[in-house]
């Protein structure tokens, strides 16, 4: 069963969230579940926006001896489906810092990428 298209393609957000993730080796953006996926070859660090909510939102992997303190802060809150795996969402509004939203991005893709990726990234 095909998913309607979640996102406008012209949100100033996700154009953002593209060029983060486009930095990162071997990133590719997969559309599935009606929403735009960031992939490090084939596995997601990233989703753009979270079922249950109408609210710009990011999904990530966040580093395991971070996501404590990210549960505390009110910008996040566990996605459904994501959430039970580990999973958190940032709440994005045009004010983001977006050199965080970098940061936990390359945390996220760190956590599933290729060495060989990895490597890329460091180099």
């Amino acid at each position: 069963m095909e998913h309607p298209r979640m996102y406008d393609d012209g949100d100033p957000l996700l154009a953002h969230v593209r060029d983060v993730a486009a930095r990162f080796p071997e990133s590719v953006e997969v559309e599935a579940w009606g929403r735009p996926t960031f992939r490090a070859g084939k596995k997601i660090f990233a989703v753009y926006g979270s079922s249950g909510t109408d609210e710009p939102a990011l999904i990530l992997k966040p580093d395991p001896e971070e996501r404590p303190a990210l549960e505390q802060d009110e910008r996040f809150f566990s996605p459904p489906y994501f959430g039970p795996a580990g999973w958190l969402a940032l709440r994005l509004d045009p004010a983001v810092d977006w050199d965080e939203v970098r940061e936990l991005l390359d945390s996220s893709y760190r956590q599933v990428a290729l060495v060989r990726m990895l490597r890329a990234l460091d180099a």
